[in-house]
């Protein structure tokens, strides 16, 4: 088990930056795969970025260029640094831990077994 807690989201303008956190209750280097999701009121929830265990990252078309996923094995810690914002971009943010079979699952909410409560971002024009 690993707990999961996302923090960083808010209200911001278009073209704003924001940068969220997911804090993990133990360390899952070389044991799960990360990702960030997002949901909008009426939508599916549909994979932002992941970083698989090997270092292998994967973007949503929609937020490629502009969305940065890092990790900080240290402090068992996930980024999701948001720049450029527009407000297609607001959903509530959800970091998840899991374990894909392969890479182009990583971007899948099956893959994953563990999740955050959410953080929620908000994008005005």
């Amino acid at each position: 088990q690993v707990q999961l807690q996302e923090s960083g989201g808010g209200s911001v303008q278009s073209g704003a930056s924001l940068r969220l956190s997911c804090a993990a209750s133990r360390s899952t280097y070389n044991l799960y795969d990360w990702g960030w999701f997002r949901q909008a009121p009426g939508k599916e929830r549909q994979g932002v970025a992941a970083v698989a265990t090997d270092g292998s990252t994967k973007y949503a078309d929609s937020v490629k260029g502009r969305f940065t996923i890092s990790q900080d094995n240290a402090n068992n810690t996930l980024y999701l640094q948001m720049n450029r914002l527009k407000p297609e971009d607001t959903a509530m943010y959800y970091c998840a831990a899991g374990q894909a079979e392969v890479l182009s699952e990583l971007l899948l909410p099956k893959a994953y077994a563990y999740w955050g409560r959410g953080t929620q971002v908000t994008v005005s024009s």
